[in-house]
């Protein structure tokens, strides 16, 4: 593959389609396949689950793996490798995957502790290579619009932020994971189902002085590990209060997941069930208006997961390699989410 040297001495990739490889076989590596066989080749897949990994070479035509180590050791040719597998082995897998010397795209949440995301920070510092960290809410075109409304002070002073994540997890759809609800492997309801949340409080508004959380698990004792409900209050550095409310206790459904900020000059309200639609706004002067239509959700038969803008973010991605782009979520952003969630679980520790 062809390279050139910016001014900066930043390797862009120039000739043909980038290379992908897909660690971890599961529910949102299909989504993450998809978007990479329309825009470029995915070269390798990987899965300790034999049939995981066979299934997906045959129907996207790719080298199967059930050992990371292997896939790292034979396809030389890999531009970046995509981590999709359960949240407490991002670590480990994308340090390999930079001490081989690849660009790493990261699934939600980047780690389920600050230190294991300083340990990939340094790693990559260390190999040179690009570490995205998959965020994919933010390209929702009702946030994006909130986020420009916000950074050009039309909202005036920031006041309070409500947060609203109202969910459904059932039954099945913990005992048909092998990891889910498992605190050492998942990490906690705010990891897996809430973290794209919490990284667009501090994306649109900025870092918590303070947070103090209470956690209950209501109707989930026998399959979960940690809590099903929470309710958090916090203050944000510039002096905004916060409230989060959360649960996977939604009746059969998932029921809302919404932003609400309120300034000195306007107030807005992003909802739906997935922060995909402009339900309120009232802003001195100016009125949101022309937003294209969102992408539905993530489908996983049973249950639906967050807004499916997976393929911005591999537009990013290429965009930041073979053309110098900025990475749109980085690994210091990535960092930061699981930061704040480390500091409600921590404050929970004392209000059980």
């Amino acid at each position: 593959m062809l390279v050139f040297l910016t001014n900066n001495n930043k390797t862009l990739f120039l000739l043909n389609k980038l290379k992908f490889a897909i660690i971890g076989c599961g529910r949102i590596a299909a989504r993450h396949a998809e978007i990479i066989n329309n825009i470029a080749e995915l070269s390798a897949v990987c899965d300790i689950k034999p049939e995981r990994a066979n299934d997906f070479a045959e129907k996207y035509s790719a080298d199967p793996y059930n050992a990371i180590e292997e896939l790292l050791k034979n396809e030389n040719n890999i531009d970046v490798v995509s981590i999709c597998t359960p949240n407490s082995f991002h670590t480990e897998h994308t340090i390999l995957a930079l001490k081989a010397g690849k660009n790493v795209l990261c699934e939600k949440p980047m780690a389920i502790s600050v230190s294991d995301c300083k340990r990939m920070m340094i790693e990559a510092d260390k190999s040179g290579k690009d570490l995205f960290i998959v965020k994919q809410n933010r390209f929702n075109p009702p946030v994006a619009a909130l986020k420009e409304v916000i950074d050009s002070g039309k909202l005036g002073k920031l006041l309070n932020v409500e947060l609203n994540c109202f969910w459904n997890r059932n039954d099945e759809y913990y005992r048909q994971s092998d990891w889910k609800g498992k605190k050492a492997i998942d990490g906690g309801t705010l990891f897996t189902q809430f973290s794209h949340f919490i990284d667009l409080l501090y994306w649109l508004i900025g870092d918590f002085k303070t947070l103090n959380g209470i956690g209950r698990n209501f109707i989930h004792n026998e399959l979960v590990e940690f809590e099903d409900t929470g309710v958090v209050i916090g203050e944000f550095e510039n002096g905004a209060l916060c409230t989060i409310n959360y649960t996977v206790n939604s009746h059969k459904q998932n029921m809302e997941g919404s932003i609400t900020v309120f300034g000195e000059k306007g107030t807005v309200k992003i909802g739906g069930q997935y922060l995909n639609v402009l339900e309120y706004q009232s802003i001195d002067g100016f009125e949101i208006t022309g937003l294209p239509a969102s992408r539905p959700a993530n489908d996983y038969g049973f249950y639906q997961g967050s807004m499916s803008n997976h393929e911005k973010v591999y537009e990013n991605v290429l965009d930041v390699l073979t053309k110098g782009g900025t990475i749109a979520a980085n690994a210091y952003e990535g960092m930061k989410t699981v930061e704040i969630i480390e500091r409600i679980y921590k404050s929970m520790e004392g209000n059980e």
